[in-house]
């Protein structure tokens, strides 16, 4: 066992992030999209060397493009962001938009008057689709999971495995010793014999998460296996194990079918 441990960590993968990876320019492009307006009608403030007028010009067209001046500071829910006034006392920045004065002092504050008069940015559309793209990098950690799914799912497929993903563990209800839980399994595969739950992730950093899903799937699998016709599989990869080494010991010792994206190949040809 030690020596398969060995070997499974041996196989794990640096990355799995492909160039897609990185930004979601189709989300980014739909978050623009949705302020385009209100940031046009905005870019009639770059270049004014006199703000106070040219906030108070927009303000009697139209009040509600300010509405969405915090993503110009990179905050998308402006509307519960609390932070500290001039007096010291702490107020929703949304306050910041409810008159002409308020949104001069907001530019001042946060320094984009400076910028606007200046004219560093030439135009609010392009300068926000800039804020979204670093944004959207924030979504990477969750993207990782998804590129491992896609991954599993094509080799599922090329291999001519038929499967089912995002599915309940409600639809069986001979799994009672899951309680009531309402667990999701990343994939389902039936085969005449057995019903496979199978759970994949991709892990190319360390943390605390991989000691609590390594233990949590450790405590699920024999409940899993212990119903006649049901066997729990994990496909798991990435180095970020490196750091769990011992927690992802224990897992693999305890769980019959732990796989990572070199082995699966196992798996499948069990499946076969």
């Amino acid at each position: 066992m030690n020596k398969d441990f060995d070997l499974f960590m041996s196989q794990l993968q640096e990355t799995n992030q492909t160039l897609d990876f990185f930004c979601d320019f189709d989300k980014i492009a739909a978050n623009v999209a949705d302020v385009e307006m209100s940031l046009n009608t905005l870019n009639y403030l770059i270049g004014k060397d006199d703000l106070t007028k040219g906030v108070e010009d927009i303000w009697k067209r139209d009040a509600k493009a300010f509405e969405v001046m915090g993503i110009l500071i990179a905050i998308r829910d402006e509307g519960n962001k609390p932070v500290v006034d001039g007096e010291g006392n702490v107020v929703l920045l949304n306050t910041y938009f409810e008159s002409p004065a308020k949104v001069v002092e907001f530019l001042e504050g946060t320094g984009l008057s400076e910028i606007f008069k200046s004219r560093r940015i030439k135009s609010l559309v392009d300068y926000v689709f800039g804020i979204e793209t670093g944004l959207d990098t924030n979504a990477r950690k969750n993207r990782s999971g998804h590129i491992m799914e896609n991954t599993v799912a094509k080799i599922f497929r090329d291999n001519g495995i038929t499967f089912r993903q995002e599915v309940y563990s409600t639809e069986f209800p001979e799994l009672t010793v899951l309680g009531t839980d309402k667990k999701r399994f990343d994939f389902f595969v039936e085969t005449d014999s057995k019903k496979y739950l199978i759970e994949v992730n991709f892990y190319s950093g360390g943390g605390s998460k991989l000691n609590e899903v390594a233990r949590a799937y450790t405590e699920l699998a024999p409940k899993v296996n212990s119903v006649n016709g049901y066997e729990f599989v994990w496909i798991t990869d990435g180095v970020g194990w490196v750091s769990a080494r011992n927690k992802l010991e224990e897992a693999y010792k305890t769980i019959p079918s732990v796989y990572n994206l070199t082995n699966i190949t196992d798996f499948i040809d069990g499946l076969k």
